[in-house]
């Protein structure tokens, strides 16, 4: 009797094992289209490809890239006597070089950070020096208020529309 099971139940084993060696059908295979994304796009998502993604996108129009808008250009309407050496609205950068404000005779430079889509002072960070090293922290006061109250100036005339 233990002979009769035994073809029986090594056929099933072999069977068992040889399933464990083939593919995984409850897993779907990529797309040529998919695998193309995902080299060419890697960890971004591919951009929204019809008319209808991009009239429609729920984005909030207060933001450029990643950071505040007003903030943005607050800081470059404020800070325009300075030359802009580089700009990054994605990450919310703005480097500039030595300027001169009008009225003065000391020369400043500015790095400015936007770390945040809030129209906040937490999301404004200021770095000012002059050619001698940093300024006063009333200084840079001054300047961060101005940025401040300039953006909110720019977010109310936004408003209106």
């Amino acid at each position: 009797m233990i002979a009769a099971l035994r073809i029986p139940l090594m056929s099933l084993l072999a069977a068992a094992v040889l399933a464990g060696c083939g593919p995984n059908f409850a897993e779907r295979s990529k797309t040529a289209e998919e695998l193309t994304d995902e080299v060419i796009y890697q960890d971004r998502r591919r951009p929204p490809s019809r008319l209808r993604d991009v009239l429609f996108s729920r984005t909030d129009p207060a933001k450029v890239g990643g950071v505040n808008k007003y903030l943005w250009n607050a800081s470059l309407e404020v800070l325009n006597f300075l030359p802009v050496q580089s700009v990054d609205p994605f990450t919310g950068t703005i480097v500039t070089g030595y300027g001169t404000p009008p009225g003065t005779g000391r020369a400043y430079r500015a790095t400015i950070l936007i770390s945040d889509p809030a129209l906040d002072a937490r999301s404004l960070n200021l770095a000012l020096q002059t050619r001698s090293g940093p300024v006063s922290v009333g200084t840079q006061r001054a300047v961060e208020d101005a940025i401040m109250t300039r953006a909110r100036q720019l977010r109310d005339r936004d408003s209106r529309f």
